[in-house]
């Protein structure tokens, strides 16, 4: 392969890959607002409330959980 096919390649791939990841992440995060505001804000409201560390924790179980999931289903 070419330096220049594979140049053009990896955007084609990203946006194939990305867009949708990035469009299913913002359905996801908007449902629990959609459908109760209000425990939205309550839970929110006790995010703010936590430490770095818990904050931190909370994330690298997300990516943890991602990653399974990817790894799980591809």
């Amino acid at each position: 392969m070419a330096i220049g096919e594979q140049a053009h390649r990896y955007p084609v791939a990203l946006g194939d890959i990305l867009v949708p990841a990035l469009a299913l992440m913002l359905l996801i995060e908007g449902l629990l607002p959609f459908v109760s505001p209000r425990t939205w804000r309550e839970v929110f409201t006790r995010m703010t409330q936590l430490n770095d560390g818990q904050i931190r924790f909370m994330g690298l179980v997300s990516m943890l959980a991602g990653l399974l999931l990817l790894l799980l289903f591809r």
